[in-house]
């Protein structure tokens, strides 16, 4: 029987999740944190240690370790956990050299960081089945947010990331580097809300206003009545209009630079210097 274990990272308001057979103990983790904190530039391990503990306690073997997208708000866990359980494989839509390319060129990062994808032990292609025991998922591209997006459908069960949000929260954005309204739109519409109405959707992220608490669970019927941005009524000029005014009044994510070039690296953290420290690239903007 399939079964979902949500963690909840208040500082990034990222959700991972570790779905798992519990009769054969076969398991997937799903955008996984690594914890940094910009105030002396530290890394440590918290998020990663709890999504462990709970694999031990439950003797579970983590087969994928899946990235919906590179993303722009925290550093990804996945080279952590990969530490503890080796045989399991990061993997991430193999539009990621798409991403790659963008910042590689944006933060000049030059031989470090390659732009093939070869970091990640697997890049798999648009709707492609993914493997992990006797669990089976489905990769669904939904470009928009950025152009390496992907949601996980297994089961009855949808892993959105960032392309669709709880319906009182709406969508992810779209302004960064090759980021796309328009895309967006067609990835909820044409993929995502042609999906069954009794879909459950468990969401990447969750901004909780104040006095409500944290959510992560809807289903596609809700979302397509509901959710204040895109519903299935809404015409595709009028959520680009939205989506973009919108964007324009965002700050830049407070993590943007030192967790894309972690991410788009599969989560490994820049290589030791001849001073034997570690950097991570943050340009100026004057």
């Amino acid at each position: 029987e399939m079964k979902i274990q949500f963690f909840y990272d208040q500082r990034t308001w990222t959700l991972t999740y570790v779905v798992y057979d519990e009769s054969t103990r076969d398991a997937v983790l799903i955008d996984p944190v690594l914890d940094y904190d910009p105030v002396g530039s530290k890394i440590f391990t918290e998020s990663a240690d709890r999504v462990i503990a709970f694999l031990k306690s439950k003797n579970l073997t983590p087969h994928l370790i899946l990235e919906t997208h590179a993303h722009a708000d925290h550093l990804s866990g996945a080279q952590t956990l990969k530490a503890e359980f080796p045989n399991a494989k990061v993997g991430i839509s193999n539009r990621i050299t798409q991403v790659q390319r963008i910042f590689h060129q944006a933060l000049n990062l030059g031989d470090e960081v390659a732009t093939d994808g070869s970091q990640f032990d697997l890049l798999f292609e648009d709707n492609a089945t993914l493997r992990a025991g006797s669990l089976a998922l489905k990769g669904i591209p939904t470009p928009g947010h950025t152009p390496a997006c992907s949601s996980y459908l297994i089961e009855d069960v949808l892993f959105t990331g960032d392309a669709l949000f709880m319906p009182d929260v709406g969508t992810g954005r779209c302004d960064f580097p090759a980021g796309s309204a328009s895309d967006l739109y067609d990835s909820v519409h044409e993929e995502l809300y042609a999906l069954a109405d009794s879909t459950r959707v468990f969401v990447g992220h969750d901004y909780p206003t104040p006095g409500r608490e944290v959510q992560f669970e809807s289903t596609l019927g809700i979302e397509k009545a509901r959710n204040i941005q895109i519903t299935t009524l809404t015409e595709k000029n009028e959520y680009i209009a939205m989506r973009e005014a919108r964007d324009q009044t965002l700050a830049a994510p407070r993590l943007l630079y030192q967790s894309i070039q972690v991410n788009i690296d599969a989560g490994h953290l820049p290589k030791p210097s001849a001073n034997e420290k570690q950097f991570l690239k943050v340009p100026l903007n004057t």
